[in-house]
């Protein structure tokens, strides 16, 4: 057995890593994720992409007042509102999406 696959075994206890604290998955807490809110999507033709100028309107398939879509690490975790805390913009999620995974052993 190497040495790396042995560190791995010592680091498992139980039902999966833990962290030298003995949380599970705690050394992962601190990675950071890439969060991105999605305001809308649509289809735009390649003249009218050539065409786009400061004030082009594009339009959206969303309704105004709409929900967000709140996608972490590629992954849409749910939406929500946008919020105003101190002096910057945040999002308040309003859903949380079921696991694929949940959904499929539930």
């Amino acid at each position: 057995m190497s040495s790396s696959s042995s560190s791995l075994s010592s680091s498992r206890t139980g039902d999966g890593p833990t962290s030298d604290n003995g949380r599970p998955f705690g050394t992962l807490s601190t990675v950071p994720c890439p969060v991105s809110v999605i305001l809308g999507t649509g289809t735009i033709s390649v003249r009218h992409c050539l065409g786009l100028t400061r004030s082009s309107v594009v339009p959206l398939r969303q309704s105004a007042g709409e929900d967000l879509q709140v996608v972490v690490n590629g992954v849409t975790v749910g939406r929500g509102e946008v919020v105003i805390v101190e002096d910057s913009t945040a999002i308040r999620l309003t859903e949380i999406s079921r696991s694929p995974d949940l959904e499929a052993k539930g």
